[in-house]
């Protein structure tokens, strides 16, 4: 522990700041590569503004690689790798205590010696005793939630009581009637009950990336201390009209209004239901097209059912962008659509939109509407209603004026309220009180 830091300035504007003690604070991810993770790049990009306050970071994560096991540097931290894999159908059972992980996990807190821990994503590999490990090691514990996983074995998708109750009950609360016939033979009995006991003896503060996940969290015994919306640092630059006309005429898109989703391609990321609903708006929007904005191969699997809807030549599949090209598909959007049939946590592609002040349409499921706010920076709606969702988007394509609206002040809210600046003046305060009931 040091001196005091002095107040600094963010993209030139001087933000608040709090007299926080210099602190070591070592990051916990199963996942390590920014490019594949928005929870990642977030982690990554609070790493180095600690670091820029005058804060010691660095990163203990898994590889299934053991050639890429050890020391590394990503995303401009230190990054340790430890190597684990395992089938998959056991991660109900490794996740509680994947033992070799969690011995060098141990050794490495020795060596770093930390004042705080803090985890992210630690359900497959690192797992849960690696939190009991960073107690013992005298450290304060902070575990951030993003996703369900903390009672539930995979995205939740279990919670809206389906057509019965038009899609619209948040049943939160995971039961074993329910958990058996999704998981089958990898139900593990006792593992929501020995999660909650490692949380409650050695986690210190337990945030949430949203309100609505604050909710769900605690209708299965977990407490929750704080709700800590995610963040993104603005990009530096943002693309030329001649780049983003290039990257238009490459794609075909000249003349087309074009709406996008994007993410992992998962079934319960909705792009089913998307599909219905652009068999819906091309009678009024012959020009339209669908950017699908992830892995090519990922969403051939879909296409035939694009195909049996007749809009497969609506889709324009991107395959994996990254840099610039990643930024100029942003540029090319009238419209970005977030129609997850799961509980889907917080919604950074939202964010990201906003930063080039595109208008969002966003499932009613879960934190996105805390991100977005229904008529305020967006549209919110619930993607089993076809024809509402639907509606929002065809607003949306009608009315530039509310489109320019509710794009720029997308971009006035995330400036406001989501940037790095704010979530690690929030993650400080954390720490510093994790540190105290740490004993330290």
């Amino acid at each position: 522990m040091g001196g005091i830091l002095s107040p600094a300035l963010y993209a030139g504007r001087p933000y608040k700041v709090y007299p926080h003690a210099v602190m070591r604070i070592l990051f916990l991810n199963d996942l390590c590569d920014p490019r594949i993770g928005s929870s990642i790049r977030l982690m990554y990009q609070e790493a180095e503004e600690l670091r820029s306050r005058g804060h010691e970071t660095t990163v203990i994560s898994t590889t299934v690689d053991r050639r890429e096991a050890g020391m590394a540097e990503m995303g401009g931290s230190e990054v340790y790798r430890i190597h684990s894999s395992y089938p998959p159908r056991f991660r109900s059972w490794v996740s509680l205590n994947n033992r070799g992980v969690v011995a060098q996990v141990q050794r490495r807190l020795q060596e770093w010696k930390p004042d705080v821990v803090h985890s992210h994503l630690i359900h497959s590999n690192l797992s849960y005793a690696s939190l009991t490990a960073a107690r013992e090691q005298g450290a304060g514990v902070v575990f951030t939630s993003h996703d369900s996983m903390t009672y539930c074995y995979q995205k939740l998708d279990c919670f809206h009581g389906g057509k019965e109750h038009d899609w619209a009950r948040k049943d939160y609360a995971a039961d074993w009637r329910k958990c058996i016939p999704c998981q089958r033979f990898r139900f593990r009995p006792g593992r929501n009950a020995a999660i909650r006991k490692v949380l409650e003896n050695d986690v210190h503060r337990f945030t949430v990336v949203s309100d609505e996940l604050g909710k769900a969290v605690q209708a299965n015994g977990i407490r929750v201390d704080r709700t800590i919306h995610n963040a993104i640092r603005l990009q530096p630059r943002l693309p030329s009209n001649a780049q983003v006309e290039a990257f238009r005429t490459r794609l075909g898109l000249e003349g087309k209004q074009v709406i996008a989703m994007g993410g992992r391609l998962h079934e319960l990321k909705g792009i089913k239901q998307l599909f219905e609903m652009l068999a819906h708006l091309r009678g009024d929007f012959p020009n339209l097209r669908l950017l699908v904005l992830g892995r090519e191969d990922a969403y051939r699997g879909f296409e035939p059912h694009a195909r049996a809807l007749g809009v497969e030549d609506l889709v324009v599949p991107t395959g994996w962008l990254e840099g610039d090209e990643l930024l100029c598909a942003y540029g090319v959007l009238d419209v970005m659509v977030s129609p997850s049939i799961c509980f889907e946590t917080f919604g950074m592609l939202s964010l990201e939109a906003m930063e080039f002040e595109k208008p969002v349409v966003v499932t009613s499921f879960g934190g996105c509407p805390e991100v977005v706010g229904h008529g305020e920076w967006g549209l919110v709606a619930n993607p089993y209603h076809i024809e509402k969702f639907a509606s929002c988007i065809a607003d949306l394509l009608r009315d530039r004026e509310l489109r320019s609206r509710l794009g720029k002040l997308g971009r006035a809210r995330l400036e406001e309220h989501f940037s790095i600046a704010r979530m690690t003046d929030e993650y400080l305060e954390e720490y510093e009180r994790a540190h105290r009931l740490a004993g330290n």
